[in-house]
């Protein structure tokens, strides 16, 4: 409660108001019987009514505000619901005996607030108002009672909460200009109502009074980072030097960082958080998830030791440190880690999955497909009544067992688990339609592909996924104008929906090898694509058309652009290391490139058939045999694959199993698509395999022929 110098008074009570509560607490004590004074354990007794309580005038105003006041600091207390009734009561005697009294209507007010009774809080509020629009406690009072009432109102009644609360505050900074906390909650009032330029005045308000302290920095940053403008949340909050800055402030940082994918930047920051509070969990967690970002395993893994020492229980912690040990290539202790984490956590279910991809890393389809297929069985429900993240992480399951059983080449169950997850609806059917149509792709049966786009689509006219998806189909498969056609006529004059559009349309030019087309839809694009995030496959597009057309330093230019942003990109890493090491150059660099891609993904296997071409030009052979082999047992139906370990096998005087390759990819070229086939790669393996079978024939007449 404000003491009666913050606020207006009644003449005569006002001039010794300051002392009222001695006055009251005297009167108390006298009133008491002896043995409940001495008794200080027992409740106090309600006091009797007395002459002066039926008097009128500023004396009974004082009695009954020192009684209200004593029965309010008891209810408050020792929780007894008579002193409560009793403080009510004896502001209303008050009232009655002082009617004009601002601070008692106000303190009225604000019993009924601590009480519970938030309707007659109001109610004696707006009334107070009414007479004195420019009573700040009933402002006050009023403002609270709004914005706490923003959590629990839902739909248009949120809305009416909001704008009441505004509207106080509103008067609150008219009345009180000079403090920051009002300036602080209409900031956040017009934040919520997103009218962000009047709430950046407030914060900016509250910014000038508070000198620039967390909450007013905070508030802003937060604005900012609504609106997108990551960079402005840093320099916003970098703006406090580092001794005046607090861990939230740090952590505030170092997540800023993090959206900008600059970890070495946000693991600074994350660091100068655990220097302030070493236990912060947030900051230890920030920090060793920005060692990984920057490839640091060793010290990564350190860190989330230590997150593990102290939750021993954060099955997200195993999952980080069985991904470094993994990334170092100790894939059985990763698998350990995963198996010793299930004993005390057996049922979560991404530690299973991920238990699932080391045994597919491992070479274990057998063990993958049991884990996946276990946790589908447990989590299921007959009526498919999943809440969403349920049905996200159904879809992940479905979808990770339907590649597992692609590279088994087992089609008609991968494509039966993409069924299941159109089932899940919404956008896992487009998603379980795609995987369908590539699993067909990959099985080289293009009939069947296009069959299955062709039905969602026709299904489904309004929906753009599917009409795009049938669009490719229709391109790769000698319908180029009708599906360039139907692509274009997805474009709908939204900005995010037409920006998937050209990325698409460039997509289907590049296969089509129109490079110019490809570019003009990229044009297009490139506009509609705000973030540098946006722009990433954008410019790989761009990196590609510039390699197919022999600009290989143009390529190379956006293919390094893309990692500044995302250093992280296995598609990008994998492309530049495959690129490089088909000209023979800058060889270690193409395999640090590749490597990290297969780290980061290692069930892939172009990637994996990257590493192995890169040792093969390097003339490791037997290291090139032995990834392109894992290579073939994870795609046996790309033809380049089948190539590359032909030519492994040669180099080692392995003639018979070359030529087999070759042949193979010889039969994978004449089942492939047109926009698949180079026609040098094809000239030039023709040629690998003539000459292998002249020299396995002159070997079998006992000519001696030099591999």
């Amino acid at each position: 409660m404000i003491g009666p110098q913050n606020v207006v008074l009644s003449s005569s009570l006002r001039r010794v108001s300051r002392w009222m509560p001695l006055v009251a607490a005297a009167l108390l004590v006298s009133a008491a019987p002896l043995s409940a004074q001495k008794n200080t354990n027992a409740p106090a007794p309600l006091p009797p009514v007395t002459a002066a309580q039926d008097a009128s005038g500023p004396s009974a105003a004082y009695y009954h505000y020192g009684l209200a006041h004593i029965y309010e600091e008891l209810a408050t207390t020792q929780g007894r619901s008579d002193y409560a009734t009793q403080a009510v009561e004896q502001y209303k005697l008050a009232l009655d005996a002082d009617p004009t009294s601002t601070y008692l209507q106000d303190g009225l007010a604000s019993l009924y607030f601590k009480l519970g009774r938030i309707r007659e809080a109001v109610q004696v509020s707006q009334d107070q108002i009414k007479k004195n629009n420019d009573d700040l406690e009933a402002h006050r009072l009023l403002g609270r009672i709004y914005y706490r009432s923003l959590g629990d109102a839902q739909g248009p009644q949120q809305q009416q909460m909001v704008d009441l609360a505004r509207a106080e505050y509103e008067m609150l900074v008219k009345l009180e200009p000079n403090v920051a906390e009002n300036h602080l909650l209409l900031g956040q009032l017009y934040e919520v109502s997103h009218d962000s330029v009047k709430a950046e005045e407030q914060f900016k308000a509250a910014q000038t009074l508070d000198g620039g302290t967390e909450e007013s920095l905070l508030n802003l940053a937060r604005l900012y980072s609504e609106q997108g403008d990551t960079q402005r949340v840093v320099n916003t909050l970098s703006a406090l030097p580092v001794e005046d800055r607090t861990a939230r402030i740090e952590l505030a940082i170092g997540a800023s960082y993090d959206q900008l994918h600059k970890p070495k930047e946000a693991a600074a920051a994350y660091q100068r958080a655990l220097d302030d509070e070493g236990d912060n969990m947030d900051a230890m967690h920030g920090l060793a998830n920005a060692l990984l970002a920057q490839d640091k395993l060793d010290d990564a893994l350190k860190a989330y030791n230590n997150i593990l020492a102290a939750e021993p229980q954060d099955a997200q912690t195993y999952i980080k440190i069985s991904e470094i040990q993994r990334r170092q290539g100790h894939y059985d202790t990763a698998l350990a880690t995963l198996q010793k984490a299930k004993a005390s956590i057996p049922d979560n279910e991404e530690l299973i999955f991920n238990e699932a991809l080391l045994y597919d890393a491992l070479g274990r389809y057998a063990d993958a497909e049991a884990a996946l297929k276990g946790v589908l069985q447990t989590t299921a429900k007959s009526d498919n009544s999943y809440t969403d993240g349920e049905r996200n992480n159904r879809a992940i399951f479905l979808d990770r067992l339907a590649t597992l059983y692609r590279e088994e080449n087992k089609i008609d169950l991968a494509v039966d688990a993409y069924k299941q997850m159109t089932s899940l609806g919404g956008e896992f059917k487009s998603r379980g339609v795609g995987g369908a149509v590539d699993a067909y792709r990959d099985a080289h049966e293009w009939d069947k592909a296009e069959a299955v786009a062709a039905v969602a689509a026709k299904a489904s006219p309004e929906d753009r996924d599917a009409q795009m998806l049938w669009a490719g189909q229709l391109a790769d498969t000698g319908k180029a104008e009708e599906g360039i056609a139907l692509l274009k006529k997805q474009l709908n004059g939204k900005g995010p929906d037409d920006r998937i559009t050209y990325l698409t349309l460039a997509q289907a030019y590049l296969r089509l090898r129109k490079y110019d087309d490809a570019n003009a839809a990229l044009d297009k694009a490139e506009p509609l694509s705000a973030r540098n995030e946006d722009k990433l496959y954008l410019w790989f597009l761009r990196g590609t058309i510039d390699d197919k057309e022999n600009k290989k330093d143009e390529a190379e230019t956006w293919f390094r652009k893309s990692l500044d942003v995302d250093p992280n990109n296995a598609q990008t890493l994998n492309y530049l290391a495959y690129m490089f090491a088909e000209r023979g150059v800058k060889l270690p660099e193409a395999l640090s490139m590749v490597k990290k891609a297969v780290e980061l993904d290692p069930q892939n296997y172009a990637y994996l058939d990257t590493e192995g071409w890169v040792y093969f030009k390097m003339g490791e052979y037997a290291m090139a045999e032995d990834l392109l082999q894992k290579a073939v047992e994870r795609n046996a139906t790309d033809p380049t694959v089948h190539d590359h370990l032909g030519q492994a096998l040669e180099k080692q005087g392995k003639l018979k199993p070359a030529v087999a390759q070759w042949e193979r990819a010889l039969t994978e070229y004449s089942r492939s698509l047109p926009a698949d086939i180079e026609p040098d790669d094809v000239s030039n393996l023709h040629k690998r395999l003539d000459s292998a079978k002249v020299k396995l024939a002159k070997n079998a007449a006992g000519t001696k022929v030099t591999p």
